[in-house]
C-alpha cells in the first residue's frame, strides 16, 4: 500500500473508532462509576476444556484445549477473561501464568483508560496474544459492566445485523461426519475441514444428509494452487461460500494468483495475526478472520475489522475452543463482520459461563452489561 493509501486509511480508521462509540457519539467517562483508592485486581486460574468429538484438521488431531481464566476487579464488580491456546499459537498454560505473573494491573485506578492499559499490556512482552486477550476481554467486561451497557452498545453497533454462525465439522470418517452434521441441525451453515487427501469425500458426505451453505477450511493443508483452484470451482458448484487459508502462508504469489482466478472468496487466517498484518495481505487475500487470541483482544480486534472494512476486505470473526467468555466477547463485534465462525463453546462439554445464544442459527446478543456473560461454575 502507498504511504499516502496507508495514511488515509488509518485516518478512516482513526474517525470510525472515534465516532463509533455510545448513542451520543463517544463513550464518556463516567466519574460517579470510579472511586478513589480503588485499584485495579487481576486474578487467573488454569483450565481445561474438553472437546464434544475428536478435532481433526489438517495440523493433527486433538480432544483437549487448554485457556486460562482471568477476573479482573475493581470496587468490587468483576469482569472476566480468557485465553484459549491451540497448538499452532505456541502459547501455553506456562507461558500465559508466566506473562499474567508479570502483569501489574494494581497501577491503575482508572478502569476507563481502556487504551493506557491496553498498550501496557501489549509492551509488557513480544508475542504472547492469548495470555493478552485474557486481560484485554476482563477488561472490556469490567468496563462495560461499570458503564451499565454491552459492548455492542457502546461501540454503537445494530444487535440486528449480526450473522449467522457456522457450526465446525472436523475430518472424520463419513459415518462420524453424518452425525457431526446432524448434530449441527439448528444451524444455518456449517463450516468443514480439509486438507487431509480426502476433501471431496468430506463434502460429498455432507451432501448426502444436507445441502446447507459450506464454508470451507483448509488449514494451508493444500500445497498446489491448480489443484487448490480445480477444488474452487468444484466446491463452488457445491455451495460452498468461500476459501480459508487453502495453502501454506508462506506461498503468497500462489495464494495471489488463487485468489485472482477463484470463483469463491479466499479468506486468511493463520497469515494474519495483527492490525500490522492487514497491508501486507491487501491483494493476496478477498478478505480477513479475526481472532480475539490471535490479535490480543477486543481492542485490536474492533480495529481491525474497522480497517478491512475500510480497505474494501471481507471480515470474519472467528474464535479458538473456547468458552462462552470469549464467544461472548468476540459476539460483540459480530454486527461489524460479513460472517461469523463463533462456535467454539458449542464443541466442548465443560462451559464455565452462559452469555451470548444461538438463535436458529443466528448469533443472539443479550442486554447484560459488558461481554454478556455470567458464571456458571465458580472459578475464582
Amino acid at each position: 500500500m502507498k504511504k499516502r493509501e496507508f495514511v488515509k486509511c488509518t485516518a478512516l480508521l482513526a474517525g470510525a473508532v472515534v465516532t463509533g462509540g455510545c448513542a451520543e457519539g463517544s463513550m464518556k467517562r463516567p466519574s460517579q462509576k470510579t472511586r478513589r483508592g480503588a485499584k485495579l485486581k487481576l486474578r487467573y486460574v488454569p483450565y481445561e476444556l474438553q472437546l464434544r468429538h475428536v478435532f481433526t484438521l489438517a495440523s493433527g488431531s486433538r480432544t483437549t484445549t487448554p485457556v486460562v481464566l482471568t477476573e479482573l476487579e475493581y470496587d468490587g464488580v468483576k469482569g472476566y477473561g480468557e485465553a484459549s491456546m491451540p497448538p499452532y499459537l505456541g502459547e501455553s498454560h506456562e507461558t500465559v501464568l508466566r506473562f499474567l505473573s508479570q502483569v501489574k494491573m494494581e497501577q491503575f485506578s482508572d478502569p476507563f483508560l481502556i487504551e493506557d492499559i491496553v498498550s501496557y499490556i501489549d509492551d509488557a512482552a513480544p508475542g504472547n496474544y492469548a495470555a493478552k486477550a485474557s486481560v484485554d476481554i476482563a477488561l472490556h467486561d469490567l468496563a462495560g459492566k461499570l458503564l451499565g451497557q454491552p459492548w455492542f452498545r457502546i461501540w454503537g453497533l445494530d444487535p440486528a445485523k449480526t450473522p449467522y454462525t457456522s457450526f465446525t465439522i472436523g475430518i472424520d470418517t463419513p459415518e462420524v461426519v453424518r452425525q457431526k452434521v446432524g448434530e449441527a441441525e439448528p444451524y444455518k451453515v456449517l463450516k468443514v475441514k480439509l486438507g487431509l487427501g480426502n476433501d471431496k469425500e468430506m463434502i460429498e458426505t455432507i451432501r448426502t444428509v444436507s445441502d446447507k451453505p459450506i464454508c470451507v477450511d483448509v488449514n494451508q493443508g493444500w500445497k498446489d494452487r491448480s489443484y487448490a483452484l480445480d477444488m474452487a470451482h468444484w466446491l463452488n458448484e457445491n455451495n460452498v461460500i468461500f476459501l480459508e487459508q487453502p495453502m501454506p502462508k508462506t506461498m503468497t504469489d500462489d495464494i495471489a494468483w488463487l485468489t485472482q482466478n477463484s470463483p469463491l472468496p479466499v479468506i486468511a487466517d493463520e497469515a494474519i495475526q495483527t492490525f500490522a498484518d492487514i497491508l501486507s495481505i491487501r491483494g493476496i487475500y478477498s478478505g480477513i478472520n479475526i481472532k480475539l487470541m490471535k490479535c490480543g483482544g477486543m481492542n485490536a480486534a474492533y480495529k481491525m475489522a474497522q480497517l478491512a472494512r475500510t480497505m474494501g476486505m471481507k471480515v470474519m470473526i472467528g474464535c479458538m475452543t473456547e468458552t462462552s467468555c470469549a464467544i461472548s466477547a468476540a459476539a460483540q463485534l459480530s454486527p461489524l463482520v460479513h460472517w461469523a465462525d463463533l462456535d467454539g463453546n458449542l464443541l466442548i462439554s465443560n462451559d464455565v459461563y452462559k452469555g451470548v445464544t444461538v438463535v436458529d442459527g443466528k448469533i443472539t446478543l443479550n442486554e447484560s452489561p459488558g461481554i454478556g456473560i455470567k458464571e456458571s461454575v465458580k472459578m475464582f
